[in-house]
């Protein structure tokens, strides 16, 4: 499974930007979806997920501005994001998680968002 991810860049707050990540292969619509962001000199964290059902959750600091979907057709995840913060600023990584036996981790390759103040 490979992940690419596109969609970042430079924009002021309050601006939006919808992140996309494109998985290959066939297991798309069984996996776990999930964005996570890492910011300079923090750790990783989790933005938001969604399962193979459709259930969602999001970090409190996103909730409410953030959206992920999913197109299981086009196996490709998004995150809508929307009145975007400085702190919002980080790279973000989108992960996708398999279970069959044992559990499957693959990671994108991150795409750059900075959010100007």
């Amino acid at each position: 499974v490979q992940l690419q991810a596109s969609g970042g860049g430079l924009v002021q707050a309050g601006e939006s930007l919808r992140l996309s990540c494109a998985a290959s292969g066939s297991i798309f619509s069984s996996s776990v979806m999930a964005w996570y962001r890492q910011a300079p000199g923090k750790q990783r964290e989790l933005v938001a997920t969604m399962s193979s059902g459709g259930s969602t959750n999001y970090a409190d600091s996103v909730n409410g501005r953030f959206t992920i979907s999913r197109d299981n057709a086009k196996n490709t995840v998004y995150l809508q994001m929307n009145s975007l913060k400085p702190e919002d600023t980080a790279v973000y990584y989108c992960n996708l998680k398999f279970f069959r036996s044992r559990s499957y981790d693959y990671w994108g390759q991150g795409t750059q968002v900075t959010v100007s103040s």
